[in-house]
């Protein structure tokens, strides 16, 4: 067998991606475990490895941050806006997707509902912030209810792309059978669908999960404080103390990164079914 070159430009460019990730995640983990006093301005100070590795800022963090009632707001929110996006988005993708190209309305509805990719947070969140306080949701609920919209575009893109992957010919041999467009969905097209769900339920998940903007603007001045909300106490006018923010941040890296290894291989199938067929 011929012996397979080493492409030494593609190595190259393979090894700065990994240091772009490494790197930032040595440090997190490095100035985590550091002690306040151990923090210099100098680089070595920075860059070298804790004298005592201790969990006494894991500790310190959990309770400026009130850990776990924070981190059961986070995960109620999460949780609920995925499977609304899942059950929602993929039916609405389904319905666009199939009828788009036969029908004006529903193309329309479709460039309509994808062109809210364009539009930036910055220029709702003042209205959205006011509306949602003359309405009474300007809590959880609310949040959840503004993530589900907001994320609308982009998973109804995924799904109705994704449709194309699906032989019509299976509706067709339901139809046939019997089964109702309903039954016919829920039945064969939402199982077939499962890696794209994977993949929809990851991209919003951490995206819900990492937002702050969104719960600040909402549910200011509220106690219903999410993780990355609760994080802002770190910063304060006078300095950040990064000895527990990074703590805290590993602490909070911890249940999405699971999520994502338990979704992955569904996300992987999804990426090969679309490249076969």
């Amino acid at each position: 067998m011929r012996k397979r070159e080493t492409n030494w430009p593609v190595m190259v460019f393979l090894i700065l991606g990994l240091s772009t990730i490494v790197f930032p995640l040595y440090m997190t983990i490095v100035i985590a475990f550091k002690q306040p006093s151990e923090m210099s301005n100098t680089i070595s100070g920075i860059l070298s490895l804790p004298k005592t590795w201790s969990f006494d800022n894991f500790r310190e963090a959990m309770k400026v941050t009130d850990f776990w009632r924070s981190l059961g707001n986070s995960l109620l929110i999460t949780i609920v806006t995925v499977v609304l996006s899942v059950l929602i988005h993929s039916l609405m993708g389904y319905a666009l997707g199939r009828n788009k190209k036969h029908s004006k309305f529903y193309n329309f509805v479709y460039l309509f509902i994808v062109s809210g990719m364009f539009v930036p947070f910055a220029i709702l969140m003042m209205p959205l912030a006011k509306q949602t306080a003359e309405m009474g949701l300007a809590n959880w609920f609310g949040v959840i209810l503004l993530y589900v919209v907001f994320y609308m575009p982009m998973n109804v893109l995924l799904y109705s792309g994704y449709l194309v992957n699906i032989p019509f010919a299976l509706e067709e041999a339901a139809k046939v059978d019997g089964a109702s467009t309903w039954r016919t969905y829920w039945k064969i097209i939402f199982p077939i669908m499962k890696p794209m769900h994977a993949t929809v339920a990851v991209l919003t998940a951490l995206a819900v999960w990492n937002d702050v903007m969104t719960p600040l603007v909402i549910m200011a001045g509220s106690s219903q404080n999410t993780l990355p909300l609760a994080q802002l106490n770190f910063q304060s006018q006078f300095g950040t103390n990064y000895n527990l923010a990074f703590a805290s941040y590993l602490l909070s890296l911890i249940p999405i990164l699971i999520f994502y290894l338990v979704c992955q291989r569904q996300i992987l199938n999804g990426v090969v079914n679309g490249a076969v067929k």
